[in-house]
């Protein structure tokens, strides 16, 4: 009698756990798939990731502004870079930066690199430097990045040079210190692209040097 009741409920019992295990599965494969509607702004922090833009700018540049971003070199050990509308013209990892100044010239209407250069401006010639200013054409943007040290042989004649292309700071810029500027050949106003940082030893960031800048924005073409 016992053994027939035992038969019966053997049945039922599978069933059971057969179901509960059915559900626990499914609820559970439920649960990990389900995704949140963006709308309802409970996203999660990969969904709402800030979408990137040209040179990594944190906003769109309109249509007829280019997007760019100078980096200062960092010491005298990284140096530094420079992106134009989403290119990198100059960077240590494309190895064509060095100690000193160094020289992008964007076409001001197309937005196309048309020429590079360094200068070392501690055991250089500044002639070199002299002559490459001025002879910088026409609706050209000048981006420059110092690195290591802009300042040693900076002369009256190039600090001119640069406080024609738009500069506040190339009178005061000095022995390793920071400096980015974007400028243009024959801009009747200042240049409102340009960061300076001075190299004092008691505030310095670095042993020996001022910490790295970084400036970024959108430059309007055929503005100079």
């Amino acid at each position: 009698m016992r053994a027939a009741v035992l038969l019966r409920l053997v049945p039922l019992v599978f069933a059971v756990v057969t179901t509960c295990v059915f559900i626990s599965t499914y609820v559970g494969f439920r649960m990990r798939t389900i995704r949140v509607p963006r709308w309802l702004g409970l996203a999660s922090k990969e969904e709402t990731r800030v979408p990137k833009f040209k040179c990594g700018l944190r906003k769109s540049c309109p249509t007829d502004y280019f997007a760019f971003k100078i980096n200062s070199g960092a010491a005298n050990v990284v140096g530094p870079s420079m992106c134009f509308e989403n290119q990198m013209i100059m960077s240590p990892v494309k190895n064509n930066v060095d100690r000193g100044l160094n020289i992008a010239l964007i076409n001001g209407t197309t937005g196309v690199m048309v020429k590079y250069s360094s200068f070392d401006m501690y055991s250089g010639d500044p002639d070199h430097l002299v002559k490459f200013l001025k002879e910088i054409p026409e609706d050209m943007l000048v981006l420059v990045a110092s690195y290591d040290d802009p300042g040693t042989k900076l002369n009256d004649a190039i600090r001119k040079l640069f406080s024609d292309l738009g500069s506040t700071h190339a009178k005061q810029l000095g022995f390793r210190d920071s400096w980015v500027f974007l400028g243009a050949k024959n801009l009747k106003n200042k240049s409102p692209f340009e960061q300076w940082l001075k190299n004092v030893p008691q505030q310095n960031k670095y042993d020996g040097w001022p910490e790295l800048l970084e400036l970024q924005g959108c430059v309007p073409k055929k503005v100079f």
